[in-house]
């Protein structure tokens, strides 16, 4: 074959894996990515010997084939690592996920009393078929699962943090599906009988994570794609161009100006609405109206490099209170001792945001005492320790998951289904809160679709590495 046939819009994870998947099968791929380096929200940054992710990312599955497609591809990087998190609430720190009997000292045993009252009543209520309401809302689906006094502690302020809304306005879509089969019942069977809970992936106890970071999965997707082919960075998508059922190119702009790409087979992995809108000629009303309709979640990092070996001992810390800035924290040297300098550490902090906000819109410096400030009270570091910051905005990070998105999320699926080379992917291209796991997965899948509607081959070997001449 020859020809621009494979084009894939969006170098994060799953774009990247249908490339890798596409170009072993021999189909020649073209991948364009706004950024000046793939990875998406799973890239890894370096400053001065320092390495940090945007927001820490683990590997963890159940798919034996997808575990092994990763395992070859990173050959001896990966490191596995033991999780242990923990929730400060009340000035106190809390297992996560749930042990009785740290929450039972921790809450006081008045309140723990009253997390498994309520919880048995739900229960109650459901068997007896008490007028059982639709769940619609995120504290809908945790009050029919865990009960009102477990929402009102554990869910509803750091969920609110999260997302920027009221509770009572996030889909009980979004909760059910990044707990799915968790309840209170499971949580204390895992904590006093320490089931596996490999099946559940909020319960596991560890996980996989390359020792240079998340960032290099994404590296070495993109150095398999360019055994054969090639990954444009720093190459935006301007307009995208169709013709009856088919989509025929693209336009794209670097720093040697605008160019058309011609294509067969059309993968996107940006955001849904980014593409609605580069459509020519452009959707229909109710489309775009659909579009403007659906938001994200963005998200601004903040990397505190410290004069010290260690600061904590945790995988992740959430942190619900108000009043202070930040959701969650991770400390890198955790997951990887190569993620620093040896005797030295760093603390990644998350603000939550939205684009044009206070915080997004707050100057690197202030940031970064903000997050110092914090950590210093928390107990963790002291400001004469600190020897440098980095701050990065992350647009667009999370699907925002509000009461009536899959309406319209529905109908540009249905527009853009008419498109028989189009074929969307991963968590913004998808508008899914994917897992990175799912992410990889929903982009090997899409480029075996592909190749067995074009050619009807067994693509089950093309997940295994490609060992080329030369």
């Amino acid at each position: 074959m020859s020809g621009n046939k494979y084009i894939i819009i969006g170098g994060g994870l799953a774009g990247l894996s249908a490339g890798c998947i596409l170009s072993r099968a021999g189909r020649p791929v073209q991948v364009f990515e706004s950024d000046a380096t793939v990875g998406g929200l799973s890239k890894t940054i370096v400053r001065g010997g320092f390495r940090f992710d945007l927001g820490g990312h683990r590997f963890i599955t159940n798919d034996p084939a997808l575990d092994a497609f990763v395992r070859d591809l990173m050959a001896g990087e990966l490191v596995s690592v033991p999780r242990s998190s923990k929730i400060y609430m009340r000035g106190k720190y809390f297992d996560y996920p749930l042990r009785p009997t740290n929450a039972m000292f921790g809450l006081g045993i008045p309140t723990t009393a009253k997390i498994m009252a309520d919880y048995g009543w739900e229960k109650v209520r459901q068997l007896a078929g008490g007028g059982r309401k639709p769940l619609i809302s995120l504290e809908d689906w945790v009050v029919n699962n865990f009960g009102r006094t477990m929402f009102t502690i554990y869910f509803k302020e750091y969920s609110e943090k999260v997302w920027g809304i009221d509770c009572s306005r996030i889909s009980a879509e979004w909760v059910a599906q990044r707990i799915k089969g968790l309840s209170l019942a499971k949580a204390v069977k895992n904590a006093f009988f320490k089931f596996s809970g490999k099946d559940l992936p909020t319960l596991a106890d560890g996980f996989l994570y390359p020792q240079l970071g998340i960032g290099r999965i994404a590296d070495r997707l993109k150095e398999e794609i360019e055994r054969r082919d090639q990954v444009f960075t720093g190459t935006r998508v301007e307009s995208i161009r169709h013709a009856g059922s088919r989509i025929e190119s693209l336009t794209v702009t670097d720093h040697r100006g605008s160019r058309t790409v011609a294509g067969e087979e059309f993968i996107s992995s940006m955001p849904v609405t980014a593409l609605v809108r580069m459509l020519r000629p452009s959707a229909p009303r109710n489309v775009l109206d659909a579009e403007s309709w659906l938001r994200f979640r963005d998200l601004v990092v903040v990397a505190v490099m410290i004069d010290s070996r260690r600061v904590t001992d945790q995988t992740w810390i959430y942190i619900p209170e108000q009043a202070i800035p930040f959701g969650r924290i991770h400390e890198p040297t955790n997951w990887s001792e190569k993620m620093a300098p040896p005797g030295k550490t760093l603390v990644v902090a998350e603000f939550f945001s939205f684009q044009g906000d206070p915080i997004w819109n707050q100057h690197d410096g202030r940031l970064a005492d903000m997050a110092i400030e914090n950590l210093e009270r928390l107990g963790f570091i002291q400001r004469h320790e600190v020897l440098d910051y980095a701050v990065v905005r992350v647009p667009k990070a999370y699907p925002l998951f509000e009461v009536g998105y899959r309406e319209h999320v529905s109908v540009i699926y249905e527009y853009l289904g008419r498109f028989k080379n189009l074929h969307i992917a991963g968590r913004s291209g998808m508008f899914q809160y994917y897992n990175m796991d799912v992410a990889i997965k929903s982009g090997i899948e899409t480029a075996e679709k592909i190749i067995r509607q074009n050619t009807g081959v067994d693509e089950g070997s093309l997940r295994k590495p490609v060992l080329m001449n030369g």
